[in-house]
């Protein structure tokens, strides 16, 4: 069954969408305006990527009181980003965008290549409970988010963008902002160099399926057929997971109805799984990795988590060698962090 969904043009001009699975029916309140951004990109000829510079996000909202969250539903004489009293999950265009559809050509820099930073980034609200997370959120609402993820995939996708991702930073241990339960959506007008390697690595070989039917049973967390959970035998994070549809397709579009409640399934367990490890919650980055443009009949989509925690209080840092030459050091096996994964619930 296809989510409802309520749309809404902010009084700024950026678009709003409610998503639910019942109508839609609150009344409209007083909302934030957006703030002007100029962004551009240039050219880094050694690692052969763009960076993106956006110098407004410097004023974005930095860890707000919860009675000041610009993420929780419109109540009394709160004014947020949703004008509204409740929501199921909730999308709208970011006030500090890093990519836009409307940015100035940039000036020439000595030096460097530049181009504009065309591209649209969405903030996705998972909840109005500001002390929820994927964690804690039902089957139902994680199977909304599939919805939502596959809605706002395929739309910007149709608009013409060449990459989609969407992500989620949770914690303030990897420098999150804003603690209401939220991801985002960043669309791009060209493809990133780490989703191209993957995506060409794909289409020389069918990795993904090979590591499904390969997979070993010390790296499996749970398997219901439709998908698969697991540690990747090459994982670059501690307790890193992964969550594959065992059936090949490019993006949460292409699932169907029982592999959409499967991946909904698998994501509570593995969100649950890693918050009860060390009996903390988890910080980490979740990506949805959807194949780019013209690499749709050999992409294999899967959800990526990488958490930041090596040990009980001890955070896993990218240090010299990682940074510096690309190199992952590992503390813990892939196959004794899928056995403590395992054991971390009933």
């Amino acid at each position: 069954m296809q989510p409802r969904i309520h749309r809404h043009l902010k009084a700024d001009g950026r678009e709003l969408l409610l998503y639910g699975n019942a109508p839609h029916g609150s009344a409209l309140k007083e909302e934030v305006t957006a703030i002007g951004a100029a962004s551009h990109l240039r050219w880094h000829p050694l690692r052969g990527e763009w960076v993106a510079y956006a110098a407004a996000r410097q004023a974005r909202t930095f860890l707000p009181q919860a009675d000041a969250c610009p993420l929780c539903a419109a109540k009394g004489e709160r004014v947020g980003e949703i004008p509204f009293d409740d929501f199921e999950i909730a999308v709208f265009q970011n006030r500090f965008p890093a990519f836009s559809s409307a940015v100035d050509a940039p000036a020439s820099v000595v030096g460097a290549d530049v181009a504009a930073a065309l591209g649209r980034c969405e903030v996705v609200v998972y909840s109005a409970d500001h002390a929820a997370s994927l964690s804690t959120l039902p089957d139902a609402r994680l199977r909304l988010l599939i919805d939502v993820w596959a809605d706002r995939v395929k739309s910007l996708r149709d608009m013409g963008f060449s990459s989609v991702l969407p992500f989620e930073n949770r914690g303030e241990e990897i420098g999150v902002t804003l603690h209401h339960p939220h991801g985002q959506i960043y669309a791009f007008s060209f493809i990133p160099a780490q989703l191209r390697r993957a995506a060409e690595a794909q289409a020389a070989s069918s990795v993904i399926a090979e590591l499904l039917e390969h997979m070993s049973p010390a790296l499996r967390l749970s398997d219901d057929g439709q998908v698969l959970s697991f540690v990747p035998p090459y994982a670059m994070y501690p307790y890193e997971v992964w969550l594959a549809p065992r059936r090949r397709v490019a993006s949460p579009d292409a699932l169907n109805e029982a592999e959409r409640g499967a991946l909904a399934r698998a994501l509570g367990d593995a969100m649950r799984r890693l918050d009860a490890l060390f009996e903390a919650p988890m910080p980490y980055i979740l990506t949805v990795q959807s194949a780019p443009a013209g690499f749709e009949d050999t992409f294999h989509m899967t959800v990526e988590i990488r958490p930041f925690l090596r040990d009980r209080g001890k955070l896993k840092y990218l240090a010299g060698v990682e940074q510096g030459a690309g190199i992952f050091l590992v503390d813990v096996l892939p196959e004794d962090a899928a056995a403590r994964l395992r054991s971390a619930l009933p």
